[in-house]
Order: structure tokens, then sequence, then C-alpha cells
């Protein structure tokens, strides 16, 4: 990746008018304050309280102590001069129990947040679930079990009828793709569970909560409905058609199977048969249910056909039994958390998105983009952190291209605005443009923070 001169400023592309710029959170990984005000456990709380679950041992109990921190935060966003800000709601907040009982006080959390957000002139963009089930739910089989999507349903409309008339946009689901896998297949996420292939009913059953949350959310007046799909470029290791074959099927798995039924209206052929009836009705709930499409992009990933061989992945030793091998992406620099950095791959994702789904795939905004790098503060309390501005220096410009090229896309949400708990890498990864002391909780802006408002600043739709 080509480095961008320290003095590029002048050279940094404008977009659009009313393109939105952001930042993105998730509740588990900033809030803390896990037993305050009736929250109710979620699956993180309980898999992290597991010997080995989290790389440093961690848990999100504190996190970046954000639940009490929130108006700083926004103000550091304020003067940021984001547009959006993309935080998500804790369900286990919202209905810590199985009674179904709403928990006012979880309420009230948000309803400061979102005040406070249209207060900074910030429009702000709700996340309904980022993969914190409430653990009564977990008990009852999470998301193996149909029920789950109707108990979904009902939390939406609780939600939306509180919070509709300040919301800007609404994604009901963060990366489902990592729920199913990561979360039920593999084991390296909560809940921890290891089902392999049986988890496909796992990825209809969210797609069904997601329709079936839509429908509430409109009921309620809500408007700008959406989801947060993760689509990695897939590369075939070689033009061996072994190669060629184990990466369709990572494909199918990794970023069909959860675009096909939203934007399709149906399965992967291969696929149908593994979901759990009644497939049809369901995929009439699913399907149209979009008024906006989210793309999370960090990297491609090369697959080859199955070599038993053991490759640690984000901290995980995966199977040597699956249909496929996770390699690694050679000639290019790499992130702390060792991901390959290829800027281009943001806008060939957008093109496998065009060119798969046509007419049928609305507007796009990348709803997360963001590199993990370890700097800290020098002597004089600066956080020198070139390599993330170069990071999404590089990336900025090839979403830029790509929408010089056709391509509807109206936002960019940075991942993250603070550092955070980073799920099972815990605390050692750092994504924040934010630099969180998580001894004292002391908010320190990074260069990248800079770098950022005066992108921002640059802009046609930049708040003035």
């Amino acid at each position: 990746m080509t480095l961008i001169p320290q003095d590029a400023s002048s050279s940094l592309p404008i977009f659009p008018d009313g393109f939105r710029w952001g930042v993105s959170t998730s509740a588990y990984q900033i809030e803390g304050a896990v037993d305050a005000d009736g929250r109710g456990q979620s699956s993180w709380d309980v898999f992290s309280a597991q010997p080995g679950r989290i790389v440093d041992g961690s848990n999100g109990d504190r996190a970046a102590d954000h639940y009490r921190r929130y108006a700083d935060d926004v103000a550091l966003m304020r003067d940021l001069g984001v547009t959006d800000y993309r935080f998500s709601i804790a369900w286990p907040r919202i209905v810590p129990g199985g009674d179904g009982a709403v928990n006012e006080a979880g309420l009230d959390f948000y309803d400061r947040l979102i005040d406070a957000l249209c207060g900074a002139g910030i429009s702000p963009v709700a996340t309904l679930f980022h993969w914190d089930t409430p653990q009564w739910l977990e008990d009852a089989g999470g998301w193996t079990n149909r029920d789950i999507a109707h108990r979904f349903a009902e939390y939406a409309a609780i939600v939306g009828k509180r919070f509709g008339d300040r919301m800007g946009m609404w994604i009901t689901l963060n990366e489902p793709m990592v729920l199913t896998n990561f979360g039920y297949a593999l084991g390296a996420h909560a809940p921890g569970r290891t089902l392999g292939l049986g988890a496909l009913p796992v990825a209809h059953h969210l797609l069904l909560a997601h329709g079936l949350a839509a429908q509430q959310l409109r009921a309620a007046g809500c408007a700008q409905i959406g989801i947060a799909n993760n689509h990695p470029p897939v590369w075939a290791a070689s033009d061996d058609p072994a190669d060629h074959a184990a990466a369709q099927l990572y494909d199918m798995l990794v970023n069909r199977l959860f675009a096909d039924p939203l934007l399709l209206g149906h399965y992967p052929d291969a696929l149908r048969d593994a979901m759990p009836g009644p497939v049809d009705d369901d995929l009439r709930i699913i399907a149209g249910s979009l008024d906006w499409y989210g793309l999370n992009y960090y990297n491609p990933e090369r697959i080859g056909a199955p070599s038993g061989r053991v490759r640690r992945l984000d901290g995980f030793d995966m199977p040597t039994d699956l249909p496929f091998d996770v390699g690694e992406i050679e000639g290019y620099p790499r992130t702390d958390f060792d991901w390959p950095v290829v800027p281009s791959g943001i806008g060939e994702a957008i093109g496998l998105l065009r060119e798969r789904y046509g007419d049928q795939l609305p507007p796009i905004h990348v709803t997360e983009n963001g590199c993990s790098y370890a700097d800290g503060p020098d002597a004089a309390g600066r956080i020198a952190d070139r390599r993330r501005i170069d990071y999404h220096d590089g990336h900025i410009r090839a979403l830029k291209r790509a929408i010089d090229d056709g391509a509807d896309v109206r936002g960019y949400f940075i991942w993250s605005l603070l550092d955070n708990f980073e799920w099972a890498a815990g605390y050692e990864q750092r994504f924040g443009l934010v630099h969180v002391d998580y001894d004292t909780m002391e908010r320190t802006p990074k260069d990248s923070y800079f770098w950022y408002r005066d992108l921002i600043a640059r802009q046609p739709s930049a708040r003035r």
C-alpha cells in the first residue's frame, strides 16, 4: 500500500453532497455497567466468564465505561464532525428476563444518549442486535430455536415505538454470518457451540428475525431500515479446480447465504434444504425488507481445498476438518490483528454486490471499516497512529473510485470511535480513533481522529 504523505490533506477526495460520515461501536464492547439499572445477563457475559474463552482472560464488565461516560463520547463525536453515529442497543438492557417485562431504566439510558446526539447535530443509527443475546433466550436454545425470531420482533417493536421519532437509520442485525459461524458452528464466539454445518438453521432464524423486526419497525412509523452484512471478496488459492470449488463453497456460506434471501428472495440451491421451514413463507418476510444495505469490509479471504493444517485466525485455532482451507494473503501490509490491508478489496466487494444483485441492490452504506494498531501515547501524550491514517486513506480513495464508477454508496462509518473489548481477543486489539486508558478510562484522540476530522470538514456534507 502506498503511504500518503503527511501534507496530503489538500488532495483528500471530495464525496457527493449528502454523503454520510460516521463512526461505529457496539454495546457490549464499550458500555460496561453490566449490572447497572436492571440489565439482564447476555450470552457474552456467560461466555467471557468461561476460562480460556478470551485471549487475555478479560470481559466486558467495564469495557470503555461508555454507559457512564456517554456525554464525553458524544462531545468527542461532535468535535470530530461526524454526521452519524452507529451504536447498538443492548437487548438485555431492554428485556432482561424471560417474563418479557420491559426495563424502563434501559430505555431511559438510550433516550439520554439519543437526545445528546441530536443535541450535538449527530444523526443516531441504532443496531438492534450486535451479538449480545439475552442469556434467558440462549438458555432456551438461542438462535437454534425459531421462537427467538418472534421475541426479537417484540423487542424491535418496543424500541421502534420509543426511539423512532429521533432515529436517522436502523440496522436490525450486525454480521449474522459471524454469529452463525463463529458463535454456533466453530465455537470461537458466544455462545461457544460447535455445531458445524448444523448451525445453518441459525442463519435462517437470524434472517427471519430481521424480516419480522423490519415489519415491526415500519408499523411503529420507522423508516430507513437496513442490515449490516460483512462481505469479504473470496480469492481462490490457485487455478486448481479443487481450490476454486472450495472458494465457491466458502463464498456461498459467508456471502450468498446472507444476501441472496434478502435481495433475491431465495437461498443458494445447495443450502435451501438445510433451512428449517416454512422456508417459502419465511422468505416472503425476509425478501424486499431493506431500504438500504450495510456493508462491513475488512479484507478479502484466500480459500483453497482442505489441507488438514492448523490455521490460527483472530486468536482461534480453526478446525482441521473444514471443507476448505483459509490461507494467508501475502504481499500486503498487515494490521496488528494480522489482517491483510487490501484497500482495493472494498471496491471489489461493492462490485460483486452490484454484479450479483443488480437492480435488487438498494443504496449501500459502508457500516464498518477499520484496523487494529496498538499505538499508544508518547512522552508528550500524542498518539501518532500513521498506519491507521494510511489504512483509511487508502480505503476511502478506493471507495471514491467505486462511486465514480457508478456505485450508489451513501455513507462510510469507521470502526471504531473508541478502543474497546474486541470479543475473543479481549483488550489486546485497538481499533479506535480515540485511545482508551483502561485503568483511568481517559480518552485521548489519536492522530487518525484529527485526520478524519479534517477529511470530513472538507466535504460538502460537513456539519457547519
